[in-house]
């Protein structure tokens, strides 16, 4: 009997331990993963729970916890979250026009703008994750920021434009903020386009 796939995603900032165990289970059906925190322990119970995998948790040492995820025989392999069907004659028709994420902010929820930043963080990188990501990403107010060329996310932006995914920049918020010149990802728009596409959207996503 082979030995299990191994994950060390010990030290790593969510969501990352569940996008590589998503990963890793997609291709093998016997993981073990190791995280040193506990939101990190029960996001990927759920994960390996929703995935149909027997789950077994044992506390290792200094903190360490250590998922082992098998998947069972004849276990489905839909990634969809548990509250949705599997069957395709179920899924909900997709929306007519382009898929929209705005960005309104460099922060995401209200009350402290330190976790709010890596709240943020955290949401954009998903998002390059996302089977059903955004067509279009719309930026503006504080928003603007994350998209200049000191930006913490600058790589996973520039990802997603590699995916096809367009950005509009708000040019009123870009010169506000002092960034002429220095947004390095999407394209420095108006309020014009920027509700146009708005107003043909299919679906409208703001974190």
């Amino acid at each position: 009997m082979s030995e299990p796939i191994t994950i060390n995603a010990k030290g790593l900032d969510c969501p990352q331990p569940v996008i590589l165990t998503k990963k890793v289970l997609e291709a093998h059906d016997d993981v073990v993963v190791l995280v040193d925190n506990t939101t990190a322990k029960e996001n990927i119970k759920r994960l390996g729970s929703n995935a149909g995998c027997s789950v077994e948790v044992a506390d290792e040492a200094e903190g360490v916890f250590r998922i082992h995820l098998k998947k069972q025989g004849g276990a489905a392999s839909c990634s969809a979250p548990p509250e949705y069907p599997c069957c395709d004659a179920d899924v909900p028709a997709a929306p007519v026009g382009p898929s929209v994420f705005v960005i309104a902010s460099d922060t995401m929820g209200r009350g402290n703008d330190e976790l709010g930043a890596v709240l943020m963080k955290a949401f954009i990188h998903t998002t390059t994750e996302l089977e059903a990501g955004p067509d279009v990403m719309v930026f503006y107010n504080t928003g603007v920021k994350l998209t200049s060329e000191e930006s913490d996310v600058l790589d996973d932006l520039k990802q997603l434009e590699e995916k096809g995914v367009k950005m509009l920049v708000c040019g009123t918020c870009v010169n506000y903020f002092d960034l002429t010149g220095k947004v390095a990802a999407g394209v420095v728009s108006n309020m014009y386009d920027i509700a146009g596409i708005l107003s043909r959207a299919g679906r409208v996503v703001q974190p």
